[in-house]
């Protein structure tokens, strides 16, 4: 039962009660009670919280009452999202104990839409990494593959998803983070415009790239949950106030017509063949839905991961100055003087890969590297909006892998920075332009793992980039009940 549900199921089940929101939080404990053991995809329970919700959905169902858009549906939230009462860590030892005393306004939502929260999803610390190695409390396993990474850094989140401990999650996008576990994990996940969605409450990593989206099991899915955090938001200055479209009533209107771009950027060296065979195909199957697939290029695309990895850890390095061990967070005993404290809290409680992107974004930052390094890197990724721009006036989307390989091994790139960081190279452009996009499974691999599709939209036009997803996802579907 619960590899089939989803939101557009489990909230029909709870208004006509057939099933009730206190019975799929508690399968849903079971489940997680029996299979996270070996998936390490959550770090905190909230079941008091989840059970008091559950309730009174139930008793808003027993009333006749009409329920939310999300009322009963089981949900995880990702450990860099602040929820009050319930520990956030980031995934680190320097939060390991935090305890906010307010709710992240896409959490916020979330419940006042309905939706359980089960608990805090592991992710890479401080959302940094490409595998869920990162965090400070133990690596996630991919559950199509246990030996295998689930993507970074909301690995936690698209395992939940994939194992079937949630119905959907809340993760957090700032070079793939959402979309590259989606795909690595073989679900559904989007990443808003910038601006779309409140990034109040949310632990920052890099403040000019940090995006909030869902991780379903469908595109539907994603498009509800869209729905209900997308808006502006006065705690969050860089909230659009712009209108939110009705995202579900838009999947209904076909692809055909559309303007398709595939960038030649995109399908060069390093990207694995099966997963260009299996994207091929995609491309293939968007045009028999009756796409107009148009060659474009993305000139600039070659610069975008030395240019993100300048940025985001420049913003990185002026965002984590606030883990002294002074105002909260872990501070190291013992100490003689204040700098020893300042020093020796730092060093115990940041990870290796957090502090080498402290020490990168500080260099880049530093007098007489600045203009050499993050000011160049801000013009670059001017050149990089403007590529997206001219390609969006002459396509209405864009199709690319999500990840040039599928899922790799536990441990197999973890020596090798740059390699990691490779991992990224199709997802970090949208970040840095700030354009929205989605991952959703297009095959498998001959191990089984699986492939994901990205396609990307012009600013707010979340809706274009839902609608040929729905539909690939509708005519994939048709294929796979043929087979």
């Amino acid at each position: 039962m619960l590899r089939s549900l989803t939101i557009e199921s489990a909230r029909p089940g709870v208004q006509q009660r057939s099933t009730t929101a206190l019975a799929l939080a508690e399968e849903h404990y079971f489940r997680i009670q029996k299979e996270d053991e070996q998936i390490g995809a959550f770090l905190t329970l909230c079941r008091e919280r989840a059970l008091e919700q559950a309730d009174r959905i139930d008793r808003m169902a027993a009333e006749g009452n009409p329920l939310p858009p999300l009322a009963g549906v089981p949900v995880a939230i990702k450990d860099v999202l602040n929820t009050r009462g319930v520990r956030t860590t980031a995934g680190s030892k320097i939060l390991e104990h935090y305890i906010p005393p307010y709710d992240c306004t896409a959490v916020a939502r979330m419940e006042a839409a309905g939706a359980v929260v089960l608990g805090k999803t592991n992710c890479d610390e401080f959302a940094m990494g490409s595998s869920n190695e990162n965090s400070a409390f133990r690596p996630v396993h991919n559950p199509r593959a246990l030996d295998r990474v689930p993507g970074g850094s909301s690995g936690g989140s698209a395992a939940a998803v994939a194992a079937d401990m949630a119905v959907a999650a809340l993760g957090s996008d700032t070079g793939g983070s959402i979309r590259q576990p989606a795909s690595f994990c073989g679900v559904v996940g989007l990443m808003p415009t910038y601006g779309r969605v409140s990034r109040y409450g949310l632990i920052a990593f890099a403040s000019s790239l940090d995006h909030i989206g869902p991780i379903t099991k469908t595109v539907k899915d994603a498009a509800i949950v869209l729905g209900v955090i997308a808006g502006r938001d006065p705690m969050d200055s860089t909230s659009a106030d712009l209108p939110v479209p009705d995202y579900v009533a838009e999947l209904a209107k076909q692809a055909r017509g559309l303007k398709v771009g595939v960038a030649k950027e995109y399908f060069g060296e390093g990207l694995d063949d099966e997963v260009r065979h299996a994207v091929e195909s995609a491309i293939d199957k968007l045009k028999h839905l009756g796409c107009e697939i148009v060659p474009i290029s993305l000139p600039h695309t070659p610069y975008a991961i030395p240019t993100y990895y300048i940025i985001a850890t420049a913003e990185a390095s002026s965002n984590l100055a606030r883990y002294d061990g002074v105002r909260y967070g872990y501070r190291a005993r013992g100490v003689k003087s204040l700098s020893e404290m300042y020093r020796r809290s730092r060093d115990e409680g940041f990870g290796a890969e957090v502090k080498r992107r402290i020490m990168l974004g500080t260099y880049a930052l530093s007098a007489g590297y600045y203009d050499a390094y993050y000011l160049k890197a801000q013009k670059v990724r001017t050149l990089l909006t403007r590529d997206f721009e001219e390609a969006f006036q002459k396509v209405d989307a864009i199709v690319t892998p999500t990840s040039p390989t599928a899922a790799f091994r536990l441990g197999e790139k973890s020596n090798d920075p740059l390699a990691m960081y490779l991992a990224d190279i199709y997802t970090v452009t949208a970040d840095l332009a700030g354009v929205p996009g989605i991952s959703i499974p297009c095959g498998n691999t001959r191990d089984n793992l699986p492939i994901g599709l990205q396609i990307l939209g012009r600013h707010f036009d979340e809706a274009t980039v839902l609608r040929i997803a729905h539909a690939y996802e509708q005519s994939w579907a048709a294929s796979a009940l043929r087979l």
